[in-house]
């Protein structure tokens, strides 16, 4: 059999081998996996920190008043809601006893007064007295033994006035005094506010509560006109916040009103609690605090806004490989490829991009799903229609 004869033969079994060859990887090649894409577009990127640990609404105004001293509860004059004026009488214990005392040096103060009338006459007429001396004596009528007389027994008797005027102001000292000591059993209002809790009932004994000391106060008063939020933020997010930043805040009992303030204190010291992060309080105003019904404790995420590009090129954060990378679909190959990125401004839901990507290009979107990696064949679900 000669060569010819054997080409004839052979080609036609090779190219038999070859299609089944073929066949069997067609069918048996991994099937393309099904991404979600995302065209680049453009709109606004924020750079923003958060707080670690939740923050409270606080009020600007907020005094845990107590007695400086023990006693009963004698008087009783809010109950707790109440709206209270600047200066009011809260509470008062019982003082008799210094009511006793006061009593005693006010009649005292009127004796003292009525010693002064008696004798400053008294001086009065012995400076008379001295004067018609010193003119007799001029005239020879009388010796100068007597007009010394007279004259030490003015000065004796002016003495004697002084100090009766001395003992009135003694006196009013002492009423001073026993004032002083009625203030520490009774608590004013410092400021127009609410009555938020009061811990003691008429006729019970109520505690001083001094610093340090874990005694609960009498009277915990705000002014609910002026709140603000305090939030614990990292130390190392701390040197890029200033006051005046924008903020929105985030209520725990309001989550769908984000309201809008401004920060307006940077704490100039770091909190170290323990096992926990170290952080620096920030204060946070309110710009429009009227429309929400804010209450004093509530607990609240601040978001603030570092820096803004209002028309930036962007990518969903969540499509961001290691590296700044994204994944392309290669329309010639239908393969997934690696795309480097030059990143800007980013937060939590969008990162620029400066360099890298065009607007329009599309970039996968659905990383977490199996099988979704560099070299994989894939084919792009359809986007749904909008609505």
């Amino acid at each position: 059999m000669n060569t010819s004869t054997l080409l004839r033969r052979g080609v036609p079994a090779l190219i038999v081998l070859a299609l089944l060859g073929a066949g069997l990887w067609w069918g048996t090649r991994p099937k393309p996996v099904s991404v979600v894409m995302k065209a680049v577009d453009r709109g606004a990127v924020e750079s923003t920190v958060v707080n670690t640990r939740a923050g409270t609404v606080e009020a600007c105004q907020r005094t845990k008043l107590s007695t400086i001293m023990g006693g009963r509860i004698e008087y009783l004059g809010v109950k707790e809601g109440d709206k209270v004026k600047k200066g009011q009488l809260l509470m008062k214990l019982w003082n008799d006893d210094q009511k006793a005392q006061q009593t005693l040096a006010e009649k005292q103060r009127n004796v003292s007064s009525q010693r002064v009338a008696e004798a400053c006459t008294t001086a009065a007429t012995a400076e008379r007295e001295a004067k018609r001396q010193a003119d007799l004596r001029a005239k020879g009528f009388v010796s100068e033994a007597k007009e010394d007389a007279a004259r030490s027994e003015a000065a004796t008797r002016r003495a004697a006035c002084e100090t009766a005027r001395a003992d009135v102001g003694q006196a009013e000292a002492r009423i001073a005094v026993t004032k002083v000591e009625q203030g520490r059993i009774a608590l004013y209002a410092p400021f127009d506010g609410t009555v938020a809790k009061i811990v003691g009932e008429l006729g019970e004994y109520s505690t001083p509560s001094p610093p340090g000391v874990p005694t609960p106060p009498a009277i915990d008063l705000i002014d609910e006109t002026c709140l603000y939020v305090n939030a614990p933020m990292d130390e190392v997010d701390a040197p890029r916040i200033q006051d005046g930043l924008p903020v929105r805040v985030t209520l725990d009992a309001l989550p769908k009103q984000p309201l809008k303030g401004k920060v307006r204190r940077v704490a100039p010291y770091v909190s170290a609690v323990e096992k926990q992060a170290r952080t620096v309080d920030v204060e946070v105003d309110f710009e429009r605090p009227e429309n929400a019904r804010l209450l004093v404790g509530y607990s609240a995420d601040v978001e603030i806004v570092l820096d803004v590009r209002p028309s930036a090129l962007r990518v969903p954060t969540a499509a961001l490989i290691e590296g700044n990378k994204v994944l392309v679909l290669n329309a010639d190959s239908g393969k997934l490829e690696e795309r480097k990125v030059k990143a800007g401004l980013a937060n939590w839901e969008y990162t620029e991009v400066l360099e890298g990507l065009k607007d329009g290009e599309r970039i996968v979107t659905s990383l977490e799903r199996d099988g979704v990696k560099v070299g994989v064949r894939a084919t792009a679900e359809a986007e749904p229609k909008a609505k």
